[in-house]
């Protein structure tokens, strides 16, 4: 009697052990679950080496050597340039870097218009959605259209449109409104930047409001009914209101586009080809051009890393002065 009145409380405690061990609970290895997130983060750290880190190493290596169409071959037989590739382009008395500075103000002046208009008529078409109406998801679903539509394919449509003889722009102002006595030309000369800025603005906009229209749906509608019992008007709202909240989202939003439009390859590509007017020679085409046109890819690589530290320092001093006005506020 004695030792089955033993037995029974240890046999009581070995049920819920092994239930607990059977559901995963404290028993599981915990060697597993300290590698999982490693093990998780292994593909994208590893696509992250192949397609960004390793080709910008390389990038870098390059615009040290003189690599040009005579050693394209053998990269390893390249001689040692040293500075001289930053020298060439930093020089604006020569024809490189004149090309060089004139590329970046007109890349200056391109993203400073591009992200200025994105960002009025993204915030415009958000606040003008944000009360519901009937037909409201059908009008957010048509301005979204140039951000689903696959960007070589919108920007062949704006090639053909804004052709001199047979685009639709110059027959719509032209021969419709009458607003111009003769065709201009819009893919070269002054107009080719008023194009490029026309098309990335039609590309970018749509982010800008979708952006702006999640921000808008974290804002309490109470705040707009309060102010608009206070009397304030919508003008009022949107400037103390609707600006002060959306602060965070317009930070972010607007060092994106900068620096998608600082760096934007695509457009001028598509829109032009590889023969850029001046007015439409963004940086990163001219970077092409010098590099594959030329064949001189160690000077082309030097460009790279000067608009790269560019870039970065651009970055570094928003995020420090919007850091420090945020910690004031």
């Amino acid at each position: 009697m004695s030792v089955a009145t033993s037995d029974a409380p240890t046999g009581a405690a070995a049920e819920p052990a092994a239930k607990k061990k059977r559901r995963g609970g404290p028993d599981r290895r915990p060697g597993l679950s300290r590698k999982l997130p490693y093990l998780l983060l292994a593909p994208a750290v590893l696509l992250e080496l192949l397609i960004h880190i390793i080709p910008m190493l390389v990038g870098i290596w390059m615009s040290f050597v003189k690599l040009t169409k005579f050693f394209i071959a053998n990269w390893s037989a390249a001689p040692w340039a040293g500075l001289n590739n930053y020298k060439v382009a930093l020089d604006f008395d020569h024809a490189v870097g004149e090309g060089l500075l004139k590329s970046f103000g007109v890349t200056v002046a391109f993203s400073l218009a591009t992200v200025a208009l994105s960002w009025i008529l993204g915030m415009a078409a958000a606040v003008a959605l944000q009360p519901t109406f009937r037909g409201r998801g059908v009008v957010r679903t048509f301005f979204l259209v140039p951000y689903a539509l696959p960007a070589y394919a919108g920007i062949l449509t704006w090639n053909f449109m804004l052709q001199r003889d047979t685009g639709v722009v110059n027959h719509i102002l032209a021969d419709n409104l009458g607003l111009s006595s003769d065709r201009p030309f819009w893919l070269i000369g002054g107009n080719a930047l008023v194009s490029l800025i026309t098309v990335a603005v039609w590309k970018l906009w749509t982010f800008a409001f979708l952006t702006l229209m999640a921000g808008l749906q974290s804002i309490p509608r109470d705040l707009y009914e309060a102010a608009s019992v206070d009397g304030a008007g919508n003008v009022r709202q949107w400037r103390n209101i609707t600006l002060p909240s959306l602060r965070p989202v317009n930070l972010v939003l607007l060092l994106v586009l900068f620096l998608w439009t600082f760096s934007d390859f695509n457009t001028p590509y598509v829109l032009f080809g590889t023969a850029q007017p001046p007015a439409g020679d963004l940086m990163a085409f001219h970077i092409y051009n010098a590099s594959f046109l030329t064949w001189n890819f160690g000077s082309g690589a030097a460009m790279s890393v000067l608009l790269l530290i560019f870039l970065m320092i651009v970055t570094g001093i928003y995020l420090l002065v919007t850091g420090r006005r945020s910690r004031r506020a």
